[in-house]
């Protein structure tokens, strides 16, 4: 069972997770729609790989990641869906080019403290009103999905869960503002295009759509604006609630009550929040539903699981992968991320990393000395390949409608409210291949 467990067949069970998350909704549509059947993936997958952790003697192993990534990961989720979804945003602009750059850089700006989901799904529907007098919209939700529900989400461990996977893993919350060169480049290029093109065709618009656009236009108005407070107090128990902060939380015999101090203080925010915002906003107005979270929780539990013989085997053999520069790392970790799940493929890419200068000073010391000399190290590896990761597992799930769970949010909205949206391959080919792959190369070329 030992063997099993250290060996490449350890990869397969997680493979599998990520593989049926990517193609799930493209296969079986109905049928994975069902959290149910989610749970039945992340069981039969997941159950079989503890049983061998446990045998194979990394019962500790699996308590870690479990206990104290899974379940700090879902309560930080919950905290941030709870507490954005009291918010509603409404109302009807004029739909000029310059209030549509407005809308897409204030979620922008937005998505790295309230997250990308949360900022989405602030502004994707008063965005959609805005505009819904408009012929030409499409190429707005696009540029929506690429600027708000992930670019965004870049400067804080709550813009994008796999910043938090990171945070966990020792980077310091405010270390993610040392990415601020990379998102303004990226967040500018994109808003000027975006501008550009929503201009060209604003110039097209028939006039009667225009002036049904100026007649139809209502102030905005924003209902559950306490909810803003608890999400001030999840960044400053994020920030500051944690092992770097207070010493004592990190102790091995701390009280359990210490340990989760900032699970708990979430989970109060949580509970306010549910309290004090009235219902006809949470329910009516936003149409708030448990099922995002839920689905979240069952598939992560099976992703956790079968992750951590993974990371495991990645960490021994990083070296055999042949990743050994920043670029390689930015580039392999976005091309994953766009076809699956950017949280496991930075989670994994980091325990790469972690191994890198070990295994390559197993076989030879010369090398790893030359590589590494002189680099700072955080969370564990060496700080420019943490930025590779970071940097590429947010932006790089854009570039399908499945790199990110608001993508598919988002595009779920949009159609209910009859904007017609390219298919999977559509999106690729009109849209992230010809406009934000090249940006992503760019912020490549320049910084990493």
């Amino acid at each position: 069972m030992e063997q099993i467990v250290h060996s490449a067949w350890s990869l397969i069970p997680f493979g599998l997770m990520l593989l049926m998350i990517a193609i799930g909704p493209l296969v079986a549509e109905h049928w994975w729609e069902k959290n149910a059947n989610k749970l039945i993936v992340s069981l039969f997958l997941g159950v079989p790989v503890a049983v061998c952790l446990i045998l194979g003697g990394m019962m500790h192993e699996l308590e870690h990641q479990i206990f104290f990534d899974y379940v700090p990961f879902i309560i930080l989720l919950l905290a941030l869906f709870v507490i954005t979804g009291g918010i509603h945003f409404s109302g009807d602009l004029k739909a000029k080019p310059w209030v549509n750059t407005a809308f897409l850089g204030l979620g922008w700006i937005l998505a790295s403290f309230m997250g990308t989901t949360g900022a989405a799904m602030l502004l994707i529907r008063p965005l959609i009103e805005t505009n819904k007098q408009r012929d030409h919209k499409v190429h707005t939700i696009l540029f929506f999905i690429a600027l708000v529900a992930n670019c965004g989400g870049l400067l804080t461990p709550l813009g994008d869960p796999p910043l938090f996977m990171l945070f966990l893993r020792g980077a310091h919350f405010s270390w993610f503002m040392h990415l601020a060169p990379e998102w303004a480049v990226t967040g500018i290029i994109l808003l000027a295009i975006y501008y550009a093109m929503d201009t060209y065709y604003y110039k097209k618009e028939h006039w009667t759509s225009l002036s049904a656009d100026a007649r139809e236009a209502t102030p905005l108005v924003m209902k559950g604006t306490i909810n803003f407070i608890y999400l001030l107090g999840v960044v400053l128990a994020v920030a500051f609630i944690n092992e770097g902060t207070i010493k004592a939380m990190g102790e091995h015999d701390a009280p359990l009550w210490l340990k989760y101090l900032r699970e708990i203080v979430l989970l109060s925010l949580t509970g306010l929040s549910l309290y004090t915002t009235k219902k006809e906003v949470r329910y009516n107005d936003n149409k708030f539903s448990w099922a995002p979270i839920v689905e979240v929780a069952v598939l992560f539990l099976g992703i956790f699981t079968t992750m951590t013989p993974a990371l495991a085997y990645l960490k021994a053999h990083a070296a055999d992968l042949g990743f050994t520069h920043p670029w390689q790392f930015y580039y392999a970790t976005g091309a994953l991320s766009a076809f699956l799940d950017n949280t496991p493929t930075a989670v994994a890419f980091h325990g790469v990393a972690t191994g890198l200068p070990e295994s390559l000073a197993a076989a030879d010391a010369g090398v790893v000395t030359g590589m590494f000399e002189g680099m700072s190290y955080v969370a564990g590896i060496p700080e420019l390949l943490l930025k590779a990761i970071s940097i590429a597992a947010v932006m790089f799930g854009s570039l399908t409608y499945i790199g990110n769970g608001p993508n598919f949010m988002v595009k779920a909205i949009a159609e209910e409210s009859g904007i017609k949206m390219p298919s999977f391959f559509g999106y690729m080919i009109k849209f992230s291949l010809i406009i934000l792959l090249p940006v992503y190369v760019i912020v490549q070329l320049i910084f990493i």
